[in-house]
């Protein structure tokens, strides 16, 4: 069986620890924005060669907190018990910030799936993160801007 990504990772530079229950939503979240932030990006490289000006542009509008609010609102039916806890911990984190283009719905919402997203990665379920992505932006579909 192929090791995970965070396996990978902890063998390779002697780390321990990494239980994803043992991190509070935000630090969940903290590595779960990253690791959305490279399933988008994989995504959009994978519409071709363009300026890296417009990778970003393609890519800032589909991790923007309103398009990961969107986002779940496609993958809600989809989460098992443990996940729905886990976006539910993270939604409801006290962040002492707000994004400055987001309303407070919605970033708590993205706040919500980036603690997923973390979660899931830290588990040594990247499949399974990638899949809810596809699944929330329609798979196979183009994902244009």
């Amino acid at each position: 069986m192929e090791q995970s990504i965070v396996g990978e990772i902890k063998e390779e530079l002697h780390l321990s620890g990494l239980d994803p229950k043992s991190y509070s939503p935000l630090g969940l979240a903290y590595i779960g924005d990253a690791i959305y932030e490279v399933i988008i990006r994989t995504i959009v490289l994978s519409e071709g060669n363009m300026s890296v000006n417009k990778y970003h542009r393609k890519s800032s509008s589909m991790v923007k907190a309103s398009a990961q609010a969107q986002l779940f609102e496609k993958i809600e039916p989809l989460l098992t018990e443990q996940e729905m806890a886990v976006y539910k911990r993270g939604r409801n984190a006290k962040s002492a910030t707000v994004a400055k283009n987001a309303d407070v719905i919605d970033y708590r919402k993205a706040t919500g799936v980036e603690a997923l997203m973390g979660y899931l990665y830290l588990n040594g379920e990247m499949k399974r993160a990638v899949s809810l992505v596809g699944a929330g932006l329609g798979s196979g579909e183009e994902h244009e801007a």
